[in-house]
């Protein structure tokens, strides 16, 4: 038997299903909007530039494994407790902004107070893979306080800014030579910053073109020319820094470091073009790992070239170990 309203409807009839199902959906949304904070895409930047150490490393074994496995989970967590923090800092500017309006803290569907306990559970969690770290970790605490000033000062002051993001790629680098012990070459060092801030540039360039410079003080000192004569600049650099690498810092013997290096070129040369292409034909949303993720013939050229590269390196590997 049915109590009846005063409708008419039986009370316990009336959309039976809609609390339920309406709190599933916002606690799904709540996770979702938890997982979008950390940026997980974001996490291939630590996939990509911690492993580089094992370049150095021949021949592989466990400990070496192990211990890049533990650097890149370090830098996964310090970046992810970056974006975060960055995300509340900048939740009122992040509100006025065409695209970021929808960030999660920026939009209110999770609390600031939430977003602060999230990152202290990051932080915690870093702290604690720290704590049994195997060797220095001097490079992830140096990221975050590089992070902290970054987010405070660093990226209002044009240029100051891609320096500073730059130098957060080189200390992914410089965690995976101290996680397997290997000596670092500079050249190495050299070429990951000026690729970084070649990314970083196109980024500008994409923002200017898009939202302006109204929602970073940064973008003041930068005009669409400037940048696109700096990303032709620091492309020659990354090019030449990059070559000079494979002739002369890695890991080869003269003769197979000289074959690798022009073996590299056209790749090399091919996927600069590319990019700048990109960036400079195109309008696009500006995220370099979203563009180099998504673009075909990027991802057609740098396996190729990984594939090519791999044949001095396997050769010279080789003749050392007859």
């Amino acid at each position: 038997m049915h109590v009846m309203g005063s409708t008419g409807v039986p009370r316990n009839s009336r959309h039976p299903d809609s609390p339920p199902d309406q709190a599933a959906g916002g606690r799904l949304q709540w996770v979702v909007d938890l997982v979008h904070l950390a940026r997980p895409l974001h996490s291939v930047k630590a996939l990509i530039f911690v492993p580089l150490a094992l370049i150095d490393a021949w021949p592989w074994n466990v400990t070496v494994a192990g211990g890049i496995a533990w650097a890149v989970t370090a830098f996964m967590l310090a970046s992810a407790a970056v974006y975060v923090g960055n995300d509340i800092v900048d939740r009122h500017r992040d509100g006025r902004h065409e695209i970021k309006r929808h960030r999660p803290i920026a939009s209110g569907r999770v609390r600031v107070s939430v977003g602060y306990l999230y990152c202290v559970g990051l932080l915690a969690s870093l702290g604690a893979v720290l704590v049994f770290a195997p060797f220095p970790s001097w490079p992830v605490l140096a990221y975050l306080g590089l992070n902290v000033a970054y987010s405070l000062v660093l990226k209002h002051v044009p240029l100051v800014d891609l320096g500073a993001v730059g130098l957060g790629f080189v200390l992914r680098v410089v965690q995976g030579y101290l996680a397997i012990g290997g000596a670092i070459a500079g050249w190495l060092l050299v070429t990951v910053f000026a690729i970084s801030v070649l990314f970083l540039i196109g980024k500008r360039r994409q923002e200017l073109l898009g939202a302006g410079a109204t929602h970073r003080p940064a973008l003041h000192g930068y005009t669409v020319e400037l940048t696109s004569w700096l990303m032709q600049v620091t492309a020659v650099f990354a090019l030449i820094s990059g070559l000079m690498y494979l002739g002369t810092g890695a890991p080869l013997s003269r003769d197979y470091g000289q074959t690798a290096m022009v073996l590299s070129a056209p790749f090399a040369l091919f996927i600069v073009f590319r990019y700048l292409q990109i960036q400079l034909m195109d309008r696009n949303n500006g995220d370099p790992v979203r563009n180099l993720l998504r673009d075909r013939a990027l991802l057609c050229a740098s396996a190729l070239w990984a594939i090519t590269l791999s044949i001095p390196f396997m050769l010279h590997h080789s003749s050392v170990f007859v």
